[in-house]
């Protein structure tokens, strides 16, 4: 009889670290830190000087707004404060507006690929990746065509 009683009490003891863990926040902290970078590459997009945006830069500024909508579904199931903004961790060099994109959204990469624990997570991941990588070509390539004419225009 005394086994009975003990029995369901050791079973219990046994699953309270599983169900503590289970309720606790994830353990992929750079989300956030992807979403301030993303946020900040977008901001850098759409404040271009001078003249309107090209199609382009609306394209980057669209995968980059796909990524951030991945992040924070990924970042809430994970237990995150969608609403916590850490600071950048990309601060702006000389070298100019879409070098500083291009940055901040390897930067963001960078932090959204880290290992995911949570397997249910991973296709948010995945697709988030997916639409920072595009967003970085876009962005790269724009800020190679303007330097090949910037360099075409003082080469004449």
């Amino acid at each position: 009889m005394k086994l009975q009683i003990s029995l369901p009490a050791i079973v219990l003891a046994m699953m309270l670290p599983l169900l503590a863990q289970a309720q606790a926040p994830g353990r992929h902290p750079a989300y956030l830190h992807a979403l301030t970078d993303l946020h900040d590459a977008r901001w850098f997009l759409e404040h271009r000087p001078g003249g309107p945006m090209e199609e382009r830069e609306r394209h980057a500024i669209f995968e980059i707004d796909r990524a951030i909508e991945e992040i924070r579904r990924a970042a809430y199931y994970d237990g995150k404060n969608v609403y916590e903004h850490p600071p950048e961790d990309v601060y702006p060099e000389a070298g100019g507006r879409l070098r500083h994109v291009s940055e901040l959204l390897r930067k963001a990469r960078d932090d959204v690929a880290q290992p995911e624990d949570n397997v249910q997570l991973r296709d948010l991941q995945y697709r988030a990746v997916e639409h920072i990588d595009n967003a970085i070509r876009v962005a790269e390539s724009i800020m190679i065509d303007r330097e090949r004419a910037r360099a075409y225009e003082y080469g004449r």
